[in-house]
């Protein structure tokens, strides 16, 4: 049996990786490519492809069309029941697990027996974590996340981010961290954009505390999740890669500005890289395993003005006649809204919803079990049209509905998207890559992992779990 760290590189294909490995020679990831085993990962994932969809079927070794988490948000009991995390079903086998970060991982089981850590998803309901140590952080990780969904905000909130500086001892932050965050601030007094990289920084500093509790407690499992190169991806995959589009409009001085994010927010990465290996070489029982459950790909090249977003929920559901006892808001990504409905009021919901227009279309909206429904909006340029919603052909402004065309800063849209194919990437010390088997790359289903990592430790694999054919438990 080896200890397996799964660092959740969210969406990374390996067109950003070759690309990252050709132009940063000198890097981490440049170094290690000789000795690393190479998969393409493919998502089997029947719906429209998206991460809350992809990760549930790694964690769970069962396509979307099964474990039903569509959104975040969703009650997880009976899907806990049926197909439950591998993080759940090694515990349950006595496997120390610490989990970071990881999605649809809130709220943390009721036990938590052989768990050393439990960091929930930025997406969590609320800041509790194991230890309670970490909750200061994670309460500063949800506010900066919420406030930045779709423009990052240049707002810090003081109040919780000096109880993260007063324990930055016990979470791990480390001195040269807040050094490179006070130059990166200080870089955005004559670089205004640059402060869409505030996204990257919170995962830098996430990683500082989960490496201090992976040193301390050297669970036999562990999970680390980032999205900062995924977000970069979307919104300027068009800057780096412009030659992937026949229609481009961006100016060149879009491209200008944008045109090092990825390789920025890799290079981000690969300094994590550098880190977590040097661990594992130092602690050879371990084995790395950096994964996506997807990947990404040239879109449309077409500035974004502005997106319709919902700012003030409780106009919009009173105008589809709930009050305010009637639902809850659910966390989500932007422009996705999710909400738990008062079962009384279902299908008096559902109802409106069909009969909601939006230039000229029909609202977007699915539901989820009894009670759950997710809307989304994120219209693009509606900022030169009727600024008005049709609800039983009624026209209704978009204020007086809680809508709001908000201006994009930096004008992307997602000029790249969602794929199939993904990446993984397996760093053993005990074991080198032939350049055969790095070359040919041999593409592996997403629903291999869990029943992998599963025997790696000796656990049986759940029988609705598929039989690995190409990935091997380490030696």
């Amino acid at each position: 049996m080896r200890k397996i760290i799964l660092f959740e590189l969210n969406e990374v294909p390996f067109r950003v990786i070759d690309y990252f490995h050709r132009i940063r020679p000198d890097s981490t990831l440049a170094r290690l490519m000789p000795s690393l085993h190479l998969y393409e990962t493919w998502s089997e994932d029947v719906s429209s492809l998206s991460p809350w969809k992809t990760w549930p079927t790694v964690h769970r070794g069962v396509i979307d069309e099964r474990h039903l988490l569509h959104d975040f948000g969703q009650d997880l009991t009976e899907v806990d029941k049926a197909y439950p995390p591998i993080w759940k079903i090694l515990t349950q086998n006595g496997v120390t697990s610490g989990i970071f970060g990881s999605l649809h991982s809130y709220p943390a089981p009721d036990s938590l027996e052989n768990y050393t850590f439990y960091f929930p998803d930025t997406f969590a309901a609320g800041s509790e974590c194991f230890p309670d140590s970490l909750s200061a952080f994670q309460a500063f990780n949800l506010e900066m996340a919420r406030e930045s969904a779709r423009n990052v905000t240049r707002r810090i909130p003081w109040k919780s981010a000096m109880k993260v500086i007063g324990r930055s001892s016990a979470l791990g932050l480390k001195l040269n961290t807040y050094r490179d965050v006070g130059k990166h601030v200080v870089s955005e007094l004559t670089r205004s954009w640059k402060v869409t990289r505030r996204r990257t920084y919170q995962v830098v500093l996430a990683f500082d505390v989960f490496m201090k509790q992976l040193e301390r407690a050297k669970p036999a499992f562990a999970t680390f999740f980032s999205n900062h190169v995924a977000s970069s991806m979307h919104r300027y995959w068009a800057a780096c890669f412009p030659d992937d589009y026949d229609r481009f409009d961006f100016t060149n001085e879009w491209v200008a500005t944008y045109e090092n994010e990825i390789n920025f927010t890799m290079s981000k990465f690969d300094g994590m890289l550098r880190v977590i290996a040097e661990f594992v070489n130092r602690n050879p029982e371990y084995v790395l395993w950096v994964a996506s459950s997807m990947g990404q790909e040239a879109t449309i090249a077409r500035p974004v003005e502005t997106q319709l977003h919902m700012t003030a929920p409780a106009k919009f559901m009173t105008h589809l006649g709930l009050r305010t006892a009637d639902w809850e808001r659910k966390p989500s990504m932007v422009p996705d809204y999710n909400f738990i409905i008062n079962g009384a009021k279902v299908e008096s919901l559902r109802n409106k919803l069909q009969s909601i227009m939006i230039d000229g279309s029909g609202l977007d909206w699915a539901r989820s079990g009894d009670d759950f429904f997710r809307i989304r909006l994120g219209h693009d340029n509606l900022h030169d049209k009727p600024q008005f919603v049709l609800l039983d052909a009624r026209r209704i402004s978009f204020e007086a509905m809680g809508l709001e065309n908000v201006r994009i800063d930096d004008k992307s849209n997602s000029n790249a998207y969602h794929v199939p194919a993904g990446s993984l990437l397996i760093y053993d010390p005990r074991s080198r890559c032939s350049r055969r088997e790095r070359v040919s790359r041999p593409q592996v289903s997403t629903l291999e992992i869990a029943p992998t990592i599963l025997r790696n430790y000796g656990v049986p694999a759940p029988g609705y779990m598929a039989t690995p054919t190409r990935l091997t438990p380490a030696e």
